[in-house]
């Protein structure tokens, strides 16, 4: 038996790693007892919604009970979907092939409140949950049956290797005015390139969107340079892309946005970027994403605060879910109270606690809008221990009370 795995785990491998390279997902190869024996992973998901040992267990006692034949689609109570089927021998079961997760829907601000709400996860990991549910592959039930009907038939049949033929490698035919030409035009283009890199960098640090519009639109060759090379013009693109992409995220921290943002956007635009199947793609997906972390300036950035109030207001933003208070705020960030709460009322023109408050307000109207939670749950979602507090707060900032707001977004 050891020897036919081992046979068998070769063959499993091949398949891994075919599936991995054409569906650009991620795919394991999970052995009877739950161990994933082959990891091909590119996604980093939250700690949040960490769930794998559960769909392992879940997937493989399915498809244990089921015939060789079959691939079970499979969705968690996050609503990650997955494509396995088992890997077997003879009547023996060696584990499943699982590919995954993908959506078979766009991920709407609306199916991320659900998902936190039915899963009962923290609020301020909103940010982090939505960057990584954009990053997934959303395909249609068509095409997830075809990828169910492919694993099936390659697990069932013995894995053939191709044999490679190519063509004869042919002569350069260009002569050595054209060569120097070409050198130069390069060199100009790079210049070209390093020079619009500043503007947009300058740009996206002020989060002024219009401006980053503006001068991609005034420098859209900067990405035809990756059309210059024949050989893999793909590939060079994806390059320059991934560049962009950490001169964006330079550019974010640069505008005062908290790193843990910064990461999460910059993942999320890496995923895609090699996920990226054409040229025109990939250069729409340019423009996404500098506009992307210019709206994350806009919304996250503290630079135009003091020290002790940016890392207040960083405070705030990642644990806006849980107690806060002026006196914890400022024994976290090591600063005197009463002078927290004069320097945050000069630079932000609210009181730490109002601050705090307009934040949970609007998280709330987020959860108020689908009307399947109650004005409670929500309050408790939020931060609030005391609904009459809630109300009152709501109110305040909203100028209505969660009942009355509720009402009037579903009559809208």
């Amino acid at each position: 038996m050891v020897v036919a795995f081992e046979a068998d785990f070769s063959e499993v491998n091949k398949i891994c790693n075919l599936l991995h390279s054409v569906t650009k997902m991620d795919v394991r190869f999970i052995e009877n007892s739950g161990t994933a024996i082959v990891q091909l992973a590119n996604l980093a998901v939250p700690a949040a919604i960490q769930n794998l040992n559960n769909d392992i267990s879940a997937i493989n006692e399915v498809l244990k009970k089921n015939a060789s034949n079959s691939y079970y689609f499979y969705i968690n109570s996050y609503g990650l979907e997955y494509i396995a089927s088992g890997v077997w021998h003879d009547t023996f079961f060696y584990g499943a092939i699982m590919i995954g997760p993908f959506l078979s829907r766009l991920p709407s601000i609306d199916f991320i409140s659900d998902i936190i709400a039915n899963n009962n996860l923290p609020i301020s990991e909103r940010k982090q949950i939505h960057e990584f549910y954009q990053s997934l592959s959303v395909i249609s039930s068509t095409d997830s049956n075809s990828i169910g009907d492919l694993i099936v038939n390659l697990c069932n049949h013995k894995h053939i290797d191709s044999q490679l033929i190519t063509s004869e490698i042919s002569k350069a035919n260009i002569s050595k005015e054209e060569l120097r030409s070409n050198i130069a035009d390069s060199k100009d283009v790079i210049e070209f390139r390093y020079h619009y890199e500043k503007k947009i960098m300058n740009s996206i640090a002020k989060g002024d969107k219009k401006e980053v519009e503006r001068i991609a639109k005034e420098s859209s060759s900067i990405f035809m340079i990756s059309d210059r090379i024949p050989e893999s013009p793909i590939r060079s693109l994806k390059n320059i892309s991934l560049v962009l992409n950490t001169i964006c995220r330079i550019a974010a921290e640069r505008g005062g946005v908290h790193p843990v943002y910064v990461h999460t956007i910059s993942e999320k635009f890496a995923i895609l970027i090699e996920r990226a199947p054409n040229l025109p793609h990939l250069k729409k997906l340019g423009l996404v994403m500098m506009t992307e972390y210019c709206e994350l300036v806009h919304e996250y950035s503290t630079s135009k605060y003091s020290s002790i109030v940016k890392k207040a207001i960083d405070l705030i933003d990642l644990n806006i879910d849980k107690p806060l208070t002026l006196s914890e705020i400022a024994e976290t960030i090591h600063v005197n109270s009463s002078h927290l709460s004069r320097q945050f009322k000069k630079d932000t023109d609210m009181t730490i606690i109002d601050f705090i408050n307009k934040k949970r307000v609007e998280e709330a109207k987020l959860y108020l809008q689908r009307g399947n939670i109650s004005v409670t749950e929500v309050a408790f979602m939020v931060g609030f221990n005391d609904l009459n507090y809630f109300s009152r707060v709501f109110k305040k900032f909203a100028s209505t009370t969660p009942s009355q707001y509720m009402k009037e977004v579903q009559d809208f």
